[in-house]
């Protein structure tokens, strides 16, 4: 008896001892063969004590104070996560820095953790393999994203498929000042014959700033005649059915721009600068409440407003996605669901702090931040969500989007 005892007690220890090596070898798998299978809690808990190094457009004093300001302290308070923001003017600044290092074989530890990201951009590094993922139906305040809705489960009209995370939503909206322009323009075609009525008062960024390249966009929908045969993939005979047309139009006003469009506005911030000192009357940003946010700065006077087109203008969702070699990719998943905590997008939503448009579903959240989000306040230059939602118009995929500023550098600018 004594004997089976012993016998029995050595199968116990060893299969303890066998549980626990399993237990010890899969606490020391690869975060991602492990993250499908852990709780959120354990996420969380595995994420304290990691540096998150986000990198992300760093032309928005604005947004850099948000981000180095209440994004890191909540991180830092709350799961002990520190973040670093690394400020990028173009968003071809990571993508090849993390595809050099998987050329170079750094498929650990990589310097890039967190991407502010859409469009093209995620198109390339998707199709390079070079995001972790699918990570976005783990994060819990995903719940209140209606995943379904076609502007966010496709970024310019590529599927997510969970490799990002939406934390805003943009819309193009022109700024002007009225004390200068009493009638602002409804359509493209009064705004052209505007702008040949006042020369030298009028410009826009220069391809490829993002506001300048979706100016430029808006009169590709205008020779188009619409949007609608442009929304699948690439087309290039349909390309070059309306290219030409886009090229004219722009050669042919570039002597009624600013400074007879012999240069342009080297960003968006360049432009900005232009309204303000009253050089240029009008503005195109691609937030709804950042005329607002420049005016409570004392940057733009105070008669400034904004207007969308009869035809609508263009938006877009913005995404955060994480490198495939970060070795803080569970810090990395509780910055994105913190970027979709409501009183982070309630916070981020407030003029004065950016007032980005949040990507929440407000009708399905709780009452109390319904009301919350309802009376966010609207100054005169931020027009009514209504009329924003009612005017919005899609983006077209990155392809098209590649060809038309090659061809604005190659058939406008080095014209």
């Amino acid at each position: 008896m004594k004997h089976k005892s012993i016998v029995i007690l050595i199968i116990v220890i060893v299969a303890a001892a066998g549980l626990w090596a399993g237990g010890k070898q899969e606490r020391t798998l690869p975060f991602e063969q492990r993250y499908m299978s852990m709780s959120w809690d354990q996420i969380v808990e595995e994420a304290r004590g990691q540096k998150l190094y986000w990198y992300m457009w760093g032309g928005s004093d604005l947004i850099n104070k948000f981000v180095n300001g209440y994004v890191a302290e909540r991180l830092e308070t709350e799961y002990e996560v520190t973040l670093e923001m690394v400020p990028v003017t173009d968003a071809t600044t990571f993508v090849n820095k993390v595809l050099g290092e998987k050329q170079a074989g750094r498929d650990s530890g990589g310097s890039v953790d967190v991407m502010w990201i859409n469009g093209e951009n995620f198109r390339t590094m998707r199709e390079a393999d070079l995001l972790f993922g699918p990570y976005a139906d783990r994060l819990p305040n995903m719940q209140y994203v209606d995943a379904t809705d076609s502007s966010i489960a496709n970024d310019f009209g590529y599927p997510v498929e969970g490799y990002e995370s939406p934390y805003g939503s943009a819309q193009v909206v022109m700024v002007y000042d009225s004390a200068r322009v009493r009638q602002p323009p409804r359509t493209i075609g009064e705004l052209l014959d505007w702008i040949r009525a006042n020369p030298g008062k009028f410009t826009y960024p220069a391809v490829p700033d993002f506001t300048g390249s979706v100016f430029v966009r808006h009169l590709f929908y205008h020779v188009a005649g619409g949007y609608e045969d442009l929304l699948g993939p690439f087309d290039q005979e349909l390309f070059d059915a309306f290219a030409p047309k886009l090229w004219t139009l722009l050669n042919d006003l570039e002597p009624y721009l600013w400074r007879e469009g012999n240069t342009y506005p080297e960003t968006h911030t360049k432009l900005q600068d232009l309204l303000a000192n009253g050089e240029v009357y009008f503005d195109v940003s691609y937030n709804p409440s950042e005329a607002a946010s420049l005016v409570s700065q004392g940057r733009y006077p105070e008669s400034v407003r904004t207007f969308v087109f009869d035809t609508g203008t263009i938006g877009n969702t913005h995404y955060v996605a994480i490198s495939y070699n970060s070795s803080s990719k569970a810090a990395a998943m509780v910055l994105a669901n913190l970027l979709l905590d409501p009183a982070l997008q309630h916070e981020k939503g407030r003029p004065e702090v950016w007032g980005d448009l949040t990507v929440l579903n407000v009708g399905g959240l709780p009452q109390e931040w319904r009301e919350k989000f309802m009376s966010l306040p609207r100054p005169p230059s931020v027009l009514p969500p209504n009329v924003l939602s009612s005017h919005k118009i899609p983006e077209l995929q990155a392809p098209w989007l590649e060809a038309i500023e090659k061809g604005w550098t190659e058939n406008v600018l080095q014209k």
